[in-house]
């Protein structure tokens, strides 16, 4: 017996509405994809990689808004891709002067390495 495939919130129901307008209006403004830092060309369409495509910044499975402007974001589907539904690190404050790093680059982590012993 099959059941149909459930849609997400920003897929369907009232969020789609809000959802679509904020995607457009992030469209309008972003010039370059959050993720990789690479230039964005809205002429290009999905499913190439490099077309722009509009990413939550806290997925909806971990309970991200799925129409909040502030969780949305534009950047290339391939990055999109590669993030899946991760959460990002955060950026730690101290030593807030000493260079972290390329600031686009800022990966997901699948594990605290840090804590991390090899002998265990």
């Amino acid at each position: 017996m099959n059941r149909p495939k459930q849609l997400r919130p920003d897929q369907s129901g009232p969020h789609r509405a809000v959802y679509e307008k904020n995607k457009r209006r992030l469209l309008k403004t972003t010039t370059h994809c959050e993720i990789c830092g690479g230039e964005i060309d809205i002429n290009i369409k999905w499913p190439d990689p490099l077309s722009p495509v509009c990413d939550h910044r806290i997925p909806i499975s971990k309970n991200g808004h799925p129409s909040s402007i502030e969780n949305m974001r534009i950047v290339h589907n391939r990055c999109n891709r590669a993030k899946g539904d991760k959460l990002y690190a955060e950026t730690p404050k101290n030593n807030a002067t000493e260079p972290q790093g390329d600031p686009n680059r800022n990966l997901p982590w699948s594990m605290d390495w840090t804590k991390y012993r090899s002998d265990e």
